[in-house]
């Protein structure tokens, strides 16, 4: 990210090396700068990490100039600066805005990973804060996980041959495990519940959306047992075949009375990281 913002800097700052000079020891603020001293203000705060005042210089810069190349760049800064600063709220507004605004900018593919960025930042210990029965937080979690799935979704779509399309990739594999074992912990909360339908439609879910989870021998370990408590014992055979067919060493197969605890999150795919 920061080999990102140095070429950045070159390329806008060199299109005016000529521009910036003082006058005298005057003293200048971000209300006085030039467009080309203003940019590298805040772009030198962003390096430091300094980025709520980044942020300040990059709002101010925007509201003074409010076209051309500068302004433009700014904004997407901008967004950047407000994620690192932990205002997701603030930077996914500014991202959405400038994709809406530039949608054929040279490095908007990159706004559209920050988009994702930002929503995969929201997230922390889901699967923890549901055995907690925090429910409802994790289920806004969930959202922000989708939202964060389909982001770099979007981005792998539109451009395939993106520098940060490999890094989205991984994340989406990330995400979609994350997301699998959220409806397994569900499925199993209901059948140690005794909520058998329940248990079934998580875990048939999974089976649906998520094939290529390693969740899934989970979910047909599940739903075999939701058919044996409904008495549905053809389907729930059916369901045991396919299991040990796909999923050998499932411990449901040695282990009737599996789960017998709460899941953890487990075997999910590592991401190389931009950050």
């Amino acid at each position: 990210m920061r080999l990102f913002f140095k070429l950045l800097a070159v390329l806008v700052l060199g299109l005016s090396l000529g521009a910036c000079s003082m006058f005298g020891h005057k003293r200048e603020t971000i209300d006085t700068m030039s467009v080309e001293k203003l940019y590298a203000t805040a772009h030198d705060d962003v390096m430091n990490g300094d980025y709520a005042a980044a942020t300040k210089a990059y709002q101010r810069l925007i509201a003074r100039f409010p076209s051309g190349d500068y302004n433009e760049q700014a904004q997407l800064e901008l967004a950047y600066s407000q994620y690192k600063d932990n205002q997701p709220d603030d930077a996914y507004s500014t991202i959405n805005r400038f994709i809406k605004t530039y949608p054929t900018q040279k490095h908007v593919d990159y706004a559209y990973y920050l988009r994702g960025l930002i929503n995969f930042g929201r997230t922390s210990g889901v699967i923890e804060r549901f055995i907690s029965r925090e429910g409802s937080q994790a289920r806004r979690d969930q959202a922000y996980n989708l939202q964060a799935f389909d982001d770099f979704a979007e981005l792998a779509r539109r451009f395939p041959d993106s520098a940060y399309t490999a890094d989205a990739r991984q994340r989406m594999i990330y995400l979609r495990n994350i997301l699998a074992q959220y409806e397994i912990n569900v499925a199993e909360f209901y059948l140690r519940n005794k909520a058998f339908v329940a248990a079934a439609d998580r875990a048939q879910y999974v089976v649906e959306h998520y094939q290529q989870a390693p969740q899934t021998g989970d979910a047909l370990a599940i739903l075999t047992r939701s058919y044996l408590a409904l008495d549905q014992k053809e389907q729930a055979e059916n369901v045991r075949k396919v299991l040990a067919l796909n999923y050998p060493d499932h411990p449901y197969l040695t282990d009737p009375k599996w789960p017998h605890a709460p899941s953890t999150l487990r075997k999910l795919i590592p991401f190389s990281g931009h950050h």
